[in-house]
């Protein structure tokens, strides 16, 4: 999963998403409510809505969610089959096309064609939408102010996690035959305990593929059963959990 780059690119990769997020809110269009009897039309600045041209290299898939270089600030879906193959045939290929984005979804965007360039210059059509968009597994914004931060997290002290439905940790994910965990760290550096991870949301491995390059970030996940004491003295296992977005905040 991880994804091997110098550290000068590490920065201007970073750099380049938190720009672009800037320039949406400050350039984005504006969404006007339809004038009915008695009401004047009513402009929403920063609320971005209509139809936006893509063009890329596919850089990683996961389920239907599609990640671009060259659209950073906008995670592309597609919604439905293509005409022929998948999705992950598509890593490495350049594609265009067109996508609706809604203020509901402002980091979405739904695509409504696809082409793909092939060998000999020509850009053929490989899928046009004929299905609404679901979002069964997005979170957005407002979404994530749910998860609470876990503070003072440690093996003994199951009432931190257990309290809270939802909740998220900063970490890193270390994957192995056993099972995937998340390695919880104190400020000092020190790992205070692990995480045991049940499942994964397309969404959160999407973004997974998406940070491979970083080593720690935020993990956001529904809280499961805690770890017999047994095991959580032996190993620092504390709980279960099934993780639904990944982020650097």
């Amino acid at each position: 999963m991880a994804i091997q780059t110098n550290k000068t690119d590490k920065v201007s990769r970073f750099i380049g998403v938190i720009l672009l997020s800037f320039l949406l809110v400050a350039f984005g269009s504006v969404t006007c409510k339809k004038a009915g009897e008695g009401e004047t039309e009513e402009e929403t600045p920063g609320v971005v809505e209509g139809i936006m041209p893509f063009e890329g290299s596919v850089k990683t898939v996961v389920g239907k969610y599609m990640f671009l270089p060259e659209t950073s600030g906008f995670d592309i879906v597609i919604q439905g089959n293509l005409e022929s193959g998948t999705l992950e045939d598509l890593i490495g290929n350049n594609v265009r096309g067109e996508g609706d984005i809604s203020p509901d979804t402002p980091s979405i965007l739904v695509a409504n064609t696809l082409e793909v360039l092939g060998e000999s210059g020509d850009w053929t059509n490989v899928f046009t939408r004929t299905e609404d968009p679901v979002f069964e597994d997005y979170l957005d914004l407002s979404a994530r102010e749910e998860f609470v931060a876990l503070a003072d997290l440690s093996y003994d002290k199951k009432d931190v996690w257990e309290e809270n439905e939802k909740a998220k940790v900063y970490g890193s994910l270390e994957m192995n035959d056993t099972g995937d965990k998340i390695a919880v760290f104190d400020d000092e550096g020190q790992e205070i305990g692990k995480i045991l991870v049940d499942s994964y949301t397309d969404f959160s491995q999407f973004y997974l593929e998406k940070l491979g390059y970083f080593d720690k970030f935020w993990f956001y996940f529904k809280v499961k059963e805690t770890v017999d004491w047994s095991q959580r003295r032996r190993t620092r296992e504390m709980f279960h959990a099934d993780v639904v977005f990944a982020g650097l905040f």
